[in-house]
């Protein structure tokens, strides 16, 4: 029998439409959006369907909408008797996994996410900063980079592709230095915060009474977080982990290497676009990695997992 990783996304993945097919053909899937409008006090089902993409974007707004996109699909798998073996979500997606190993309950689950993106967007207007994307360089050599310019690592994504982050200036300096040291490419991304970087220090201390108020619970199966790649023990420690991922790193490609050292090799992307599915390509192009998003997406792991579609 296959046992299934699932992989859920984070901030960057969204899209307006998301989740609409699942909402269309799944009574659970419309129960779970019209229960998440309730629990946020927002209409989420009309900014995930409608947008517009602006307000979508904005970091307080995404994040809720990806959870609830993420969980949509999540419940498609369920109906069709497809359950996670183990799981681990990119940054905003530990937190869709942390629901997934019965860690969080959907009210905490939508309520955490709401507050994490209010407070981080609150804290980015506080302490503007950027992100960027520094192509094959080895992850010593840009750590001291880093020490140098006064910008910090964000994501480990995968061998071939860190993140940096930071304040502008900081940041810009890296890049220039990064190009000089012999990395491939350097790009800034279009993001609207310097997340996974002391900038974020305000929202964390902000957060941090929400997370500590939660209700969560021992995981149900092996889900690995971002901070430190190893599976969460027990729930006594996930409060800690949830706080200290706001400023720092996720460590994406140790927390795959972690699956694959540990026998696991069928992996799926549970939500919007296939992101997750890409980065863990470029760290071992042997595993199985399928993305579930909408009918046709759905279709096609099913086919490949033997399933009825």
């Amino acid at each position: 029998m296959k046992r299934w990783v699932f992989l859920f996304p984070g901030q960057g993945s969204q899209y307006v439409g998301m989740g609409k097919d699942f909402y269309e053909s799944y009574p659970k899937v419309r129960e779970l959006f019209h229960r998440a409008d309730e629990i946020l006090g927002m209409d989420i089902t009309r900014l995930c369907f409608e947008g517009p993409e602006d307000v979508l974007t904005q970091t307080h707004n995404v994040q809720p909408a990806i959870t609830v996109a993420n969980l949509a699909c999540l419940t498609v798998l369920a109906h069709h008797e497809i359950y996670p073996a183990a799981a681990a979500g990119h940054s905003l997606g530990e937190y869709s996994a942390l629901y997934a190993a019965g860690v969080l309950s959907l009210e905490d689950t939508l309520k955490l996410v709401r507050w994490r993106g209010l407070y981080m967007h609150e804290a980015s207007l506080e302490t503007p900063g950027a992100m960027a994307a520094v192509m094959d360089m080895p992850e010593e050599r840009l750590q001291n980079l880093c020490r140098l310019c006064d910008v910090e690592i964000a994501n480990i994504n995968s061998p071939d592709q860190i993140i940096i982050t930071g304040p502008v200036d900081a940041v810009d300096k890296a890049l220039k230095a990064s190009a000089a040291e012999g990395a491939k490419k350097c790009v800034k991304l279009s993001v609207s915060g310097p997340w996974h970087s002391r900038c974020m220090e305000s929202a964390r201390q902000k957060f941090e009474p929400h997370v500590r108020a939660a209700a969560f619970a021992d995981p149900t199966i092996p889900i690995v977080n971002n901070v430190d790649a190893t599976p969460l023990k027990d729930a006594a420690e996930a409060p800690e982990k949830l706080v200290r991922q706001i400023c720092g790193a996720v460590l994406w490609k140790q927390s795959m290497e972690w699956f694959l050292a540990n026998g696991y090799d069928h992996f799926v992307e549970v939500g919007p676009k296939k992101v997750l599915r890409g980065l863990l390509r470029r760290i071992d192009r042997k595993v199985t990695i399928h993305n579930v998003e909408d009918a046709a997406t759905l279709a096609s792991f099913l086919q490949a997992n033997g399933a009825e579609v």
